[in-house]
């Protein structure tokens, strides 16, 4: 999926749709965001030596979480909202000129939670690491 794709099944727009592109293959959620430096998370962080922040680095994760749940995005018309970030953990700084892969699979899901795991790499190496969750519900009208 391009971004426009992704549009039609995400509920983020830009400054906040972070995903270049993304795919379902076998079960996992593979994405892909190339930072320029002209993003605004990078702007400030910090002046002279640019890195993405952590937290960003989190919302690509979750935002690649959302291709998993594509079907009832779409069909259903629901939001994902997350509901908990745990482990977390990083490993290396993510520059502009990086491309990161992201990676993510679902652990289990219970009614409308679900729970994921992700990695964030750059040029194969980890990046950052987190378990997720999320509910999936219906947008409000």
């Amino acid at each position: 999926m391009n971004k426009e794709e992704l549009k039609k099944l995400l509920p983020h727009r830009e400054p906040m749709l972070l995903l270049d592109e993304a795919e379902l293959v076998d079960g996992e959620a593979h994405g892909r965001v190339t930072i320029t430096g002209d993003e605004f998370f990078v702007q400030g962080h910090f002046p002279g030596n640019p890195v993405v922040p952590g937290v960003i680095q989190c919302e690509m994760l979750a935002q690649n979480c959302c291709v998993l749940f594509g079907d009832a995005l779409v069909s259903e018309g629901a939001v994902p909202m997350y509901t908990s970030l745990d482990k977390v953990r990083f490993k290396r700084p993510v520059r502009p000129g990086d491309t990161i892969e992201l990676t993510c699979r679902l652990t289990r899901s219970r009614g409308m939670f679900h729970f994921a795991e992700g990695e964030a790499r750059v040029d194969g190496e980890l990046c950052c690491t987190a378990n997720m969750s999320f509910a999936v519900v219906p947008a409000e009208q």
